[in-house]
Parts: structure tokens; C-alpha cells; sequence
């Protein structure tokens, strides 16, 4: 079909649509294609020629397919363009494909990267209307771009040159941006080189120093425009407007030391350059070097005396238009006082009587300057020889926390079969015992048959803040290290369970604790290989400040709970404690247990709430941040707390079943002699009684012959029954009772009698 004869345009309408219903697979294009380019070549078909740019435009996200529509639309364009009744349909297509395409091309305000691009094309191009126009464009969505007006400003000041758009524009500019002192400086100079009156450019620059820059040295710049301006106007020969400039030049002096100083606390103009200004005009123009010399003496005094350049100006100032006499006197001076570069300061002063001085100032200038080479040479000897003390110092405190290291470990080693049946914690879970929830330590969780007991007891016996005391040589070399700071433990906290990864500590510290008062020093603690071990010292200037560093305890330092302690000297008081949670029964409190580890503690508030009052939730976790599944929450009286118990007790959360009861934390039973072994009876595990504590009707179900009462009291606890079995109670009653040592004939008359 259409190769004999060819067909209608309806005919060719009908087959292509079939074929496009038939072959909407993207693979399958291609031969849509060729069957369009077949069926436009018999007749001219304007509905053919706009079917077929329509079927390209789906082929448009493929590579290369916008040339490909752009290409069809331009052949059926050329071919029917010009049809007087179809040929409108085609253009209006293909007038909506451009604009479709144009829609996503257009960038969102403010345009800025792309109005840079446009201007600078249009700056090549050199047509000042259109570059007047897209710079008014860019500005009006750009206002607060401080370039773009500078760039703008400029144009017109070196092409267009045309007075009334010049000012007005730096006008506008310095309204948009006052802050930007830049802005100021062109306008002052638009003002002057357009012939503006003196009292124009006096008002403007009244406005540009009320505009508030945002820094000390931008007022240097404006004053340094300002005084450019005066003294450009300035008739040497005439004496008004010299005293009005040494009257600005006075002024200016006086407005930075009073207004800018006072702002920022410098004066922006730490080298005086201003007033070098002010000398070297003095000396130039109006012939007066006394005055010049007193802005000199001046300048010196304002801590520039020790450099060499400073010096160097001064004299040159002298050799144009001072005599010999002050030359000399200048750089004998500068010999004397400066520090950073005394060598060429010789040097050039040796130069200058090499030229001009007599025999007499020769030697004069070789005996000072070696005077002072040899002095400068003793204190660079000096600071040498303190730099390699310091070296050898850090040296040694490096070989002695070597040694205290190697001391420890060995310390450890002979310490290690002191308590059995326990798992050591990790050295690393250092300086809070009292973190594992100190004195209201819930149950704990066991693996294989450990005691949990012992384990509590190694919590509470390893000394200050959960570590174990250090040894004697240790503590020894410990001391020597902390002689050079001159640490004062009155006005000092204890810093420690920060995170080993943690980014420069001082700076975090610094940040944290500088809200509690004056910072003395920071001191965090490093490894000999550098690294932070996680804990340190912060000294404060006065002992008020303790205070407010201790309520930042537990304050979470990323994703670990800091702790923060008084800090105590260990050897002087070995059993000092910090305690931070009561240790009695607390009946407005209650214990829960079982808590899933992603309960936080918004949700377990909400979960109390309906109960009664609460004053605090408080959740249990590991000095890492993980939780425990364990938490306190404190209601507003035992009423509250004796309901929440009865209700929540056995509640389902997140699909954990909780226990509930009334707060009363473990024991922490702290013997007198960390090396000796604790008693059987206050190892045994405590009997768990439930919610409400051990009822009347409970029956221990015990004959009365091996039911041996302790001598003390026993108290029910949380997770925990201080009741001892049997077995440990006889032989602590044993062990208890003064009786008789045996002797040999004992042991062998025993012996027969079995």
C-alpha cells in the first residue's frame, strides 16, 4: 500500500493512527517515524505535517529530542507554513512547544547568578541603554546586594559620566546598603568629581559616619576619603582651609579613640596611618617639621616604637625634609628601641654615617649598635634555652605518665584476685559510680550465674566517681604533673565521662562552663599518643562559680551524660563520696521496671499523669546514654504514688510488661577494708516480695530449726530482699560469735571420734 499509488490525506491520517495505537512501546518509534516521512511526500498535508511534530513531542525526553521536534517543526514550517487556512495551526503549535520549553528555563528570583551573566554579556557588548536597563532590572530583585551597586556605580562613573544619574544612583546605593562603607567612599568621591559644594560633601559624610559600619576599620577608610577630599581643596598659600583640615585631622583622632574604640575596642588604625598623613602633609607642604615630629612622637608612644618600619617611615620623613642632626637622633632611637628586626635597623644607621657622619659618630654608632646585637643576641639565647627546658620537661611528664601507666597496670595485676566470681567493668566507665544510678540502683541484669551483689559492690568500692583509687606511684606522678598548674581544688570541678571522639574538649568546656563565672584554665586529660580520655579539669577564677558547674551534672555532651564533681584530692581523702540520690524508702516515689529501651521520657510522663502530680520522671541508663528499662517517677505525695503502684503495676507498654513498686533503692554497703573479702550475707541475693512488699499471710514455708533470724532488721528493696538464706545466716552467726580457737589435740580427737 502507497508504493504503486499514492494516498489521501485521510487515508495516510487513519493508517498512522492505528500504527500509533498499535506501537506505543518507545523501541517501536522509529517506524512511526518512517511512516510519517512516507506520508508527506505525496501531498501537501498540513494535518499530516501537525500529527507528526504532536508524535515527536513525546519522543522529547529521549537524548536528542528537543532538536529532534525542533527539527520537524522547522520542516513542516518551511513545507505549509504559508497555507492560508492550516498553516496558523502549525505555527501556533509550535509556538506553545517553544514556550513550554522557555517555562522551564526561567530561573526563580532573585536571578542572581543569572543577571551576572547577562550583564556582564551586555558589558562586552557596550550598549549603555541596554546595560543601564538590566542593571536597574537585577537591582530592583537584588536591592541588598552591596556588589551589584558597587559594580553599577562604577560603570557610571568611568563610561557615562552623566551627573544627575550619577548621584542619584549613588544615592539610591548607599540608601539600599548603608552599612557598606565602600559605598560611602564612591559617593563622597561622585560628590567631588562632579564639582558638588563643600557643604554637600560635608552632609553626606556627617551620614556616612551615622550609618553604622560593621567594623573599627571602616571608619578609617571614610575619615581617610574625607581628609583625601579636604586636602585636595586646600590652598597652601591661604590659611582658611588649612586650619579646617588640621581641624578634621584633629577630629579624627578624637572620634577614634572616643566613639570607635569605645565600640569595638580597637581604634581601626593600629599603625596611625592617619596620622603619618597628617605628618607627612605637615612636612610637604606647609614647611613645619616641628609638628611633624610631635605626630611622630605621638605615633611612637601608641606601641609602634619596637618595629623597624615604623622607625624606617620616620627617618625617611627626616632625610626628605628634616636635617642630619634628627636623622641621626631617629635612628640612634630606633637602634635602641626596636625588637623585631634590630639588624637592618644597624645596618641602615652604619649606612648613614658610612655618608655623612664624622669619626667621632662612626664609632658612637658601631659601639651602640654592637651594644645592642649583643643584648638582642643574650635574649634570643634566653628564650632558646626556656623553649628547650620546656621541650625537656614535656619530655620527662611523658616518661612519668609512662611509668604511672606501667605502675597501674602492674598495680592491677597483683590487686586482681582480691574479689572473685566478678566481672571487672571496663576501664573506660570512668569517675561516677553514682551514674549506675547511685544509691537508687535498680535490678540489674546477669549473665550466666554472677552475682549481682558483687558486681554492686565492685560499683560502690572502686572509689572516687566509679574508678578504682590509683596506685602510690601513680598518685605520686600524678602530682608532679599537676604542680605546674597550680590547680586550686577549692575553685575547681572534676570533668569526666565525655566521649573519647569528642572535638576539641577545651573549646566544648570553655562553651558550656563559661556561663558559671570567670574561667581560669581548662585542663583535659590526653593520652601519651594524644588522644582524649575523656575527662579533665575546669578552674575558675573564684569559688562562687562551683556551684553553677555542679548543677550542669548529667548535662548530655554529645550523646553521653557529662559528669561534673568537686574536685577532691583522692590521697588526702580517700573515702569521700558524692551521692546525688536519697538512699532511705521514699514512699512519694515509686520504682519501674521492664521499661522498653526506646521509652522516653515524655512518653512515661504521659503514661503517669493520669495517676496524680508528678514532680520529676527520672530514666536510668549506662554512663554511655543507653537506657536501662528502668526509671523513677516522683508524685506529689505517697497517696499519689501508693495509687499509681496499685494501677500500673503489670501494665503492657510497647508490648513490655512493667513492675511497679514504691522507691526504695539497694543498699551500698561499704566495708572498711577495700582488700578484704565482703560478707556471705550481704552478698546473697535479695528475695523479690512484688509491688506491695512482703504481705502478713506470706509463709516462708521453712522448718523452724533451720529459720535462723538475723541480728538486724531486714528491709524489703527494690529488685532486692535483704533476707538471708539459711545457710549464710548460720555460718555468719558462726563467724560472729567469739568462740574458742581449736587446738591440735582437738583436731585429732574429732578425728577419732568419727
Amino acid at each position: 500500500e502507497g508504493e504503486l499509488f499514492p494516498l489521501t490525506e485521510e487515508i495516510w491520517l487513519d493508517w498512522l493512527k492505528d500504527e500509533i495505537h498499535l506501537t506505543e512501546e518507545e523501541p517501536n518509534r522509529e517506524k512511526v517515524y518512517e511512516l510519517f516521512e512516507r506520508a508527506v511526500k505525496d501531498y501537501i498535508c498540513p494535518d499530516i505535517w501537525l500529527e507528526y511534530a504532536q508524535y515527536s513531542i513525546g519522543g522529547m525526553g529521549s537524548p536528542g529530542g528537543i532538536d529532534k521536534v525542533r527539527a520537524i517543526f522547522e520542516r513542516a514550517v518551511m513545507n505549509v507554513g504559508l497555507h492560508m487556512t492550516k498553516g496558523q495551526t502549525l505555527w501556533e503549535a509550535y509556538r506553545e512547544f517553544e514556550n513550554a520549553i522557555l517555562s522551564t528555563l526561567v530561573a526563580e528570583p532573585p536571578k542572581l547568578a543569572e543577571y551576572q551573566a547577562y550583564i556582564d554579556y551586555e558589558l562586552k557588548e557596550g550598549d549603555p541603554a541596554r546595560i543601564q536597563i538590566i542593571f536597574e532590572r537585577a537591582l530592583a530583585e537584588n536591592c541588598l546586594v552591596p556588589d551589584m551597586w558597587a559594580k553599577y556605580t562604577t560603570y557610571l562613573d568611568r563610561q557615562l559620566k552623566i551627573k544627575d544619574l550619577v548621584l542619584s544612583t549613588h544615592d539610591r546605593a548607599v540608601r539600599n546598603c548603608p552599612w557598606t562603607m565602600g559605598l560611602w567612599k564612591s559617593y563622597l568621591l561622585a560628590l567631588e568629581r562632579h564639582g558638588s559644594d563643600h557643604q554637600t560633601v560635608s552632609d553626606i559624610f556627617e551620614k556616612a559616619l551615622n550609618a553604622g559600619f560593621i567594623q573599627a576599620t571602616d571608619y578609617v577608610e571614610i575619615w581617610q576619603a574625607y581628609l583625601d577630599y579636604l586636602r585636595r581643596r586646600v590652598d597652601f598659600k591661604s590659611s582658611k582651609e588649612l586650619e579646617e583640615l588640621r581641624g578634621a585631622f584633629s577630629r579624627s583622632l578624637d572620634y577614634m579613640k572616643q566613639d570607635v574604640e569605645e565600640r569595638f575596642g580597637e581604634s581601626g588604625d593600629p599603625s596611625c596611618i592617619i596620622m603619618q598623613i597628617w605628618a607627612r602633609i605637615e612636612a610637604l607642604h606647609c614647611k613645619n617639621m616641628q609638628k611633624a615630629r610631635e605626630l611622630w612622637d605621638s605615633i611612637m608612644t601608641k606601641g609602634n616604637a619596637k618595629y623597624a618600619n615604623m622607625w624606617l617611615e620616620y627617618y625617611n620623613l627626616e632625610r626628605s625634609y628634616g636635617d642630619a642632626l634628627h636623622c641621626r637622633k631617629a635612628l640612634h632611637r630606633a637602634v635602641q628601641c626596636t625588637s623585631d628586626y634590630p639588624e637592618h635597623v644597624c645596618e641602615v644607621l652604619l649606612t648613614f654615617e658610612r655618608v655623612e657622619g664624622s669619626l667621632e659618630d662612626w664609632d658612637a654608632a658601631v659601639q651602640k649598635t654592637e651594644t645592642r646585637l649583643n643584648r638582642v643576641n643574650e635574649q634570643r639565647a634566653k628564650v632558646a634555652e626556656k623553649e628547650a627546658s620546656q621541650v625537656r620537661q614535656e619530655e620527662e611528664r611523658a616518661e612519668q605518665r609512662r611509668r604511672a601507666k606501667a605502675d597501674k597496670k602492674a598495680q592491677k595485676k597483683t590487686q586482681k584476685g582480691i574479689l572473685t566470681g566478678e566481672k571487672r567493668r571496663a576501664e573506660q566507665d570512668d569517675y561516677h559510680d553514682e551514674w549506675n544510678e547511685d544509691s537508687e540502683q535498680a535490678p540489674k541484669r546477669h549473665r550466666g550465674n554472677g552475682d549481682p551483689t558483687i558486681e554492686e559492690y565492685m560499683e560502690t568500692e572502686t572509689g572516687l566517681f566509679g574508678k578504682s583509687a590509683p596506685p602510690a606511684t601513680a598518685a605520686a606522678h600524678r602530682q608532679k604533673d599537676d604542680k605546674p598548674e597550680l590547680r586550686n581544688d577549692n575553685s575547681s570541678v572534676f570533668i569526666s565521662n565525655l566521649s573519647y571522639t569528642l572535638e576539641e574538649p577545651e573549646a566544648k568546656l570553655r562553651t558550656l562552663f563559661e556561663t558559671c563565672g570567670p574561667i581560669k584554665q581548662i585542663r583535659p586529660v590526653f593520652s601519651n599518643k594524644g588522644s582524649f580520655k575523656g575527662y579533665g579539669y575546669v578552674q575558675f577564677e573564684s569559688t562562687v562559680s562551683v556551684s553553677e558547674a555542679l548543677k550542669l551534672d548529667r548535662r548530655e555532651v554529645a550523646g553521653r551524660p557529662m559528669f561534673v564533681s568537686p574536685c577532691v584530692d583522692k590521697n588526702k581523702n580517700p573515702d569521700f563520696k558524692v551521692f546525688k540520690y536519697n538512699t532511705s524508702m521514699e514512699k512519694h516515689k515509686i520504682f519501674i521496671s521492664g521499661l522498653p529501651f526506646s521509652c522516653t521520657k515524655e512518653q512515661l510522663e504521659e503514661i503517669c499523669k493520669n495517676h496524680g502530680t508528678i514532680r520529676e520522671v527520672r530514666l536510668v541508663t549506662y554512663r554511655s546514654g543507653k537506657p536501662k528499662g528502668l526509671a523513677y517517677v516522683e508524685f506529689a505525695d505517697e497517696t499519689q504514688a501508693s495509687q499509681a503502684v496499685l494501677k500500673m503495676d503489670g501494665m503492657d507498654v510497647e508490648g513490655n510488661k512493667i513492675s511497679v513498686a514504691i522507691s526504695n533503692p539497694p543498699r551500698r554497703n561499704m566495708m572498711e577494708n577495700p582488700g578484704s573479702s565482703r560478707p556471705m550475707m550481704d552478698m546473697m541475693p535479695r528475695q523479690v516480695h512484688g509491688a506491695r512488699g512482703r504481705g502478713r499471710t506470706q509463709l516462708a514455708l521453712l522448718p523452724r530449726s533451720l529459720n535462723r533470724q538475723s541480728g538486724t532488721a531486714n528491709k524489703v528493696e527494690n529488685g532486692t530482699a535483704a533476707q538471708p538464706t539459711p545457710a549464710t545466716a548460720g555460718s555468719a552467726a558462726n563467724a560472729a560469735g567469739d568462740t574458742k580457737p581449736l587446738s591440735n589435740s582437738d583436731f585429732a580427737r574429732m578425728l577419732l571420734n568419727k
